[in-house]
């Protein structure tokens, strides 16, 4: 398994949190069964700030939900590859946020239990979770989001962006990757992949601490029921994509949707 390539952009603020991990992973993995959970151990040797310890899968009893597990527990149940991997990541990086989103998830399924379909809440929950894209940005650049208006936003805007995210402190558009399952995509990234994307206020300073201590006060249930999130093809992003330096990129429709006027999510 090859690493990720960490000169990409995306990578440049999650590089000092994944790269240990992964190639103390990788090593350790050399050696050993594949039923063996290396990943755990990996994951706690890192582990000064996140609130959980992390746990082999066969940790989680039959019949009990993951999120719940967790939320009584404070143990991660992980399994040894990259999407696990990337989650715990996540919970080292902004560990006030990942908690914050497991307490609203175990709220929800005290009141409602575990049904067929998660309902709106769990869904949005799930959806920040897996592949939320942090944007920081002036309000006129995310209406310019939320109307779909591209060439507004990443041509003539283009030079407004901070493609390091937070390694690069100017003011601007800036993206920071959340989502665990959208930091696995991005290993092996193609045009279409696209981030449901989240607006951060741009008076927050650029750092992981007071990103953390933001979105844990902003995650309120009725607030994610909404799911206020907005859809961006993050190869669009000036800087993730040598092809998006000409404007022509952005004319594949199939891609850069317009707006579909039945949207109603928001900011």
């Amino acid at each position: 398994m090859y690493p990720p390539d960490w000169s990409r952009p995306w990578w440049q603020d999650w590089r000092t949190w994944v790269e240990p991990v992964w190639q103390s992973w990788h090593h350790h993995r050399l050696g050993v069964e594949p039923e063996v959970a290396v990943l755990p151990g990996v994951l706690n040797q890192q582990n000064e700030t996140a609130p959980v310890r992390f746990v082999p899968q066969s940790a989680l009893p039959e019949g009990q939900s993951y999120e719940h597990f967790i939320f009584q527990h404070h143990q991660v149940p992980t399994r040894d590859n990259l999407h696990d991997l990337f989650n715990g990541c996540c919970w080292l990086r902004f560990p006030r946020t990942k908690a914050r989103l497991n307490v609203l998830q175990a709220e929800v399924i005290g009141r409602e239990g575990v049904g067929a379909t998660r309902g709106p809440l769990r869904d949005a929950l799930t959806l920040f979770d897996e592949n939320v894209l942090l944007v920081q940005a002036p309000i006129e650049q995310w209406e310019a989001l939320q109307q779909h208006h591209w060439h507004t936003l990443l041509v003539a805007h283009r030079q407004d962006w901070r493609p390091l995210g937070l390694q690069d402190r100017a003011p601007g558009l800036r993206p920071v990757v959340f989502g665990h399952a959208l930091l696995e995509k991005l290993c092996q990234p193609y045009k279409a992949v696209t981030a449901h994307a989240f607006w951060v206020d741009p008076a927050v300073p650029a750092t992981e601490t007071a990103w953390d201590i933001w979105l844990s006060h902003r995650l309120d249930a009725n607030f994610m029921a909404t799911k206020p999130f907005q859809p961006l093809p993050v190869m669009g992003i000036p800087g993730w994509c040598e092809d998006n330096d000409h404007a022509s990129f952005y004319e594949d429709a199939q891609v850069f949707r317009p707006l579909r006027r039945s949207s109603s999510a928001g900011r």
